[in-house]
């Protein structure tokens, strides 16, 4: 059924991963058609399954392949892992630093960028990650396969559902059309195809790269968990069954690694 997947190149496969997680923001920012407030417990849950996705597919996924790889290329796999790890939740640290100054303002259509910009700023790591593990494949490595890059995908466009919707509802209460909130949405969403490509063309015509490249994903991935997935889904009074949610996953994906990959 999907043999003419398996068959695309690498860099297609990435294009396509990362076209689905920004039609998922779409989808999200499509919700402010219907509803000026969404259901905070059906968003945190998914917040919460998203967070436990990208925490095991941060390992599996991401870190052990580049440990794996680098070790391969005779490298210093813990320095590797260490600098691309650390390098990539740093640029995302640095990044809501920079944007958080322009918090101070309480003009309108400057809360409206910051919120913008915010959250593209965490989908360029987001594509990022999924464009290298597509680009991966191309080498073979026991920790990357097309299961796992495809559910890898499937996580990250799990939790840009209610990223888009919180772009395009509190833009649609500031005053905002319809449309316009809709169009701001789910344009927060679309650098993940452009920087999923650019992932996987550089893991495939710079392997060098790749270990660190699989690293800082992974850093970058775990730092918008525990900054902004994990806390958002314990802001809900159920804390209990959003870690519950938490919890399964990271099982769905630990499963579709190890049993599958």
């Amino acid at each position: 059924m999907f043999d003419w997947f398996i068959n695309l190149s690498h860099v297609t496969q990435a294009l396509l991963a990362t076209m689905f997680t920004y039609g998922v923001t779409a989808l999200g920012a499509a919700l402010v058609f219907f509803f000026k407030k969404v259901n905070k417990n059906v968003m945190d849950a998914m917040l919460g399954f998203a967070g436990g996705v990208m925490i095991a597919a941060s390992f599996w996924s991401l870190l052990s392949p580049s440990i794996e790889m680098s070790e391969s290329l005779g490298m210093k796999s813990w320095f590797v892992a260490f600098i691309g790890f650390i390098s990539g939740g740093i640029l995302l640290f640095l990044g809501d630093k920079f944007f958080s100054k322009t918090k101070k303002s309480d003009s309108k259509i400057k809360r409206s960028m910051m919120l913008i910009f915010s959250i593209t700023l965490h989908n360029i790591p987001e594509g990022l990650a999924v464009g290298v593990a597509f680009g991966s494949l191309a080498y073979g490595l026991d920790g990357a396969t097309l299961s796992a890059a495809c559910m890898l995908a499937f996580g990250i466009g799990l939790q840009n559902f209610p990223e888009g919707t919180a772009v395009s509802v509190p833009l649609r209460r500031e005053g905002y059309s319809r449309k316009k909130a809709f169009l701001y949405g789910q344009l927060s969403g679309t650098i993940e195809p452009i920087s999923g490509v650019l992932g996987a063309i550089l893991v495939i015509k710079m392997r060098f790269l790749l270990p660190y490249l699989l690293a800082f994903a992974a850093g970058a991935m775990i730092y918008v968990v525990v900054q902004e997935l994990i806390p958002e889904s314990q802001s809900n009074k159920r804390k209990d069954l959003m870690a519950l949610f938490t919890l399964i996953g990271f099982s769905v994906m630990m499963i579709m690694d190890v049993a599958l990959g």
